[in-house]
């Protein structure tokens, strides 16, 4: 799917990313699929950790699920960082898991992302920066 989708707009391989969302990449893909997921969320000190830049508007990415197969192509419309205890319900709808709440965003992004900065020997706050990216399906099968 990526080598079709970069070949017909006159990309490189480089310029569309390929990952998959993290916790439950099959579910998360399919609800992009469908629609109901929009934007993502991760942590700023996560990019800067890997020394990946923060995804900007324009960018293609490629959604993996669980086995490593393309499922889409999305194309990120916005991007904004905010304190975690600054994202807004709208966004947390925009996500598009469990009852779409914003109780419910922050209750799972903070065990989320709890894990992930205490894999990298950090700890987490409220404070920490949210990177919160909207998207776009730009291409499926």
């Amino acid at each position: 799917m990526r080598e079709i989708f970069c070949k017909k707009n006159h990309l490189d391989g480089e310029k569309c990313e390929a990952w998959a969302f993290g916790g439950n990449p099959d579910k998360l893909a399919e609800l992009v699929l469908r629609g109901v997921k929009t934007v993502t969320s991760s942590l700023r000190v996560l990019y800067e950790l890997e020394h990946e830049p923060l995804p900007k508007q324009g960018d293609y990415s490629v959604i993996l699920d669980s086995r490593g197969d393309a499922r889409c192509v999305i194309k990120t419309a916005k991007v904004c960082v905010v304190p975690f205890d600054k994202v807004s319900e709208a966004h947390a709808y925009k996500e598009g898991e469990g009852d779409r709440t914003l109780a419910f965003w922050r209750e799972a992004r903070r065990d989320f992302f709890a894990g992930c900065l205490r894999e990298a020997g950090l700890s987490f706050c409220g404070t920490k920066d949210v990177v919160c990216e909207e998207f776009e399906i730009a291409y499926a099968d």
